[in-house]
C-alpha cells in the first residue's frame, strides 16, 4: 500500500488517483465558476487554506504534469470569448458583477486540483484528502482479501464436491445397469401377459365352441327322449 510520501514523491502513483475526484467534496466543498467544469487560482488556494503564491509556485514546479490533468492558461479571444460565457451564466444565478482576468486567466479542473492536493505539503486541507485517498484504498483492499478468502473457501468446498461426485459416479453406473435391467424384466413381463392374453382369448373361443355342442347334444337328447315316449 503506497504511503502520503510516496504520493508526494512518485507521479506513476499520482496518476493511478486522478480518477477519485470524488474525494475534494468529502473532504471539502469545492466552488466552481458558473460553468461547473473549472476553478480560478485564487479558489484552488481558498479550497486548500493557502496563498495563491503557494499554488502558483506548485503549479509551476510541476507545469506538465498538472497540464495533463486538464490545466489551462487563456489569453487573447479564448480569455474574452470565457469571460462572455461566465458573465452570461453569472447573471443568471442573479449575481451583481463577475470578476474578469485582465491578459490571462489560469483554470483549474476538479482533477487538476485533485492533482494539486497529491502535490502540496504545507496544507492541511490537502494532507486530508491524501489520508481520505490511502484509507479508501486500503479499505478496497481489505474487502479485496476478504472476497479472495470467500473465492478460495468456495473452491475448496468445489474441490469436495469433486469429490463426492467422482465417487458418487459409480454407484449411478450401478443405479442406471440394475435400472436397465428392470426395463428389460418389465419388458419380459408386458410379453409374457400379452401372450397368456392370447392364449385366454383362444381357451374362451373354445369354451365357447363347447358349450356350442352341448346345446347341440342336450337337443338330441331331448329329441331321443321325445321319440322314445311317443313308442
Amino acid at each position: 500500500m503506497p504511503t502520503e510520501v510516496a504520493l508526494l514523491e512518485s507521479r506513476a502513483l499520482r496518476v493511478e488517483q486522478m480518477g477519485r475526484v470524488d474525494v475534494l467534496d468529502k473532504v471539502k466543498s469545492l466552488v466552481m465558476l458558473p460553468d461547473g467544469i473549472h476553478v480560478r487560482t485564487e479558489d484552488v488556494a481558498r479550497y486548500f487554506e493557502v496563498s495563491t503564491e503557494t499554488v502558483k509556485k506548485v503549479t509551476q514546479r510541476h507545469r506538465a504534469e498538472v497540464e495533463e490533468n486538464g490545466l489551462i492558461l487563456l489569453r487573447g479571444s479564448e480569455l474574452r470569448t470565457f469571460h462572455r460565457d461566465m458573465l452570461s451564466l453569472w447573471e443568471k444565478e442573479g449575481r451583481e458583477s463577475y470578476p474578469q482576468a485582465a491578459t490571462q486567466l489560469t483554470l483549474y479542473t476538479r482533477r487538476t486540483v485533485l492533482n494539486i492536493a497529491l502535490l502540496l505539503r504545507d496544507s492541511d486541507i490537502a494532507r486530508c484528502v491524501r489520508t481520505y485517498l490511502l484509507d479508501a484504498e486500503e479499505s478496497l483492499r481489505t474487502r479485496y482479501a476478504s472476497l479472495d478468502q470467500r473465492v478460495t473457501r468456495i473452491e475448496s468446498c468445489l474441490t469436495g464436491v469433486g469429490s463426492a461426485l467422482q465417487e458418487l459416479g459409480p454407484v449411478l453406473v450401478r443405479m442406471s445397469e440394475r435400472l436397465d435391467s428392470l426395463d428389460r424384466k418389465v419388458e419380459v413381463t408386458h410379453q409374457v401377459i400379452g401372450a397368456m392374453s392370447l392364449r385366454l382369448t383362444d381357451v374362451q373361443q373354445d369354451v365357447g365352441r363347447l358349450d356350442g355342442r352341448l346345446d347341440s347334444f342336450a337337443r338330441q337328447l331331448k329329441d331321443l327322449r321325445r321319440r322314445s315316449g311317443q313308442r
